[in-house]
């Protein structure tokens, strides 16, 4: 009887530990991988640009957007250039931002949809300050 008490002693712990490593590598893998991405508002070169143009990101990303030169500069997302128009206005930051180095992020979820998302700076649209963000799954 305590022979078989401590197999099942021995078959729990395993058991335990084996769950804690499953669990930790499915729910720790996903948030080690997440990247944050910057994009300057504005060149270094003194254009007025989104630098880079294009960023690719996955769910769990983070992107965060840096007034570098020439402000005031915002960020909206193009709600008729966008997989999901709710999602765009979501991700819109139309507040301008004054002061060189102030900075907001943006992230992408698992719930938003896969695709191109366009954004442009308010001010500086008709300057052909525009830039995308591809949301890869």
């Amino acid at each position: 009887m305590n022979q078989m008490v401590s197999v099942s002693k021995r078959v729990a712990l395993v058991l335990s530990v084996a769950f804690l490593m499953i669990s930790t590598f499915v729910f720790g893998v996903g948030q080690a991988s997440a990247e944050t991405f910057t994009v300057k508002m504005g060149a270094d070169s003194g254009m007025l640009k989104f630098d880079p143009s294009k960023v690719e990101v996955k769910p769990g990303d983070v992107v965060k957007f840096v007034n570098n030169k020439l402000p005031p500069h915002n960020a909206v997302f193009d709600k008729a250039k966008s997989p999901d128009a709710a999602v765009a206005v979501k991700l819109s930051h139309k507040a301008l931002l004054q002061k060189l180095g102030e900075s907001f992020e943006v992230a992408f979820t698992d719930d938003m949809p896969a695709g191109v998302y366009s954004y442009y700076c308010e001010p500086h649209r008709g300057a052909g300050m525009n830039a995308e963000i591809v949301l890869k799954k």
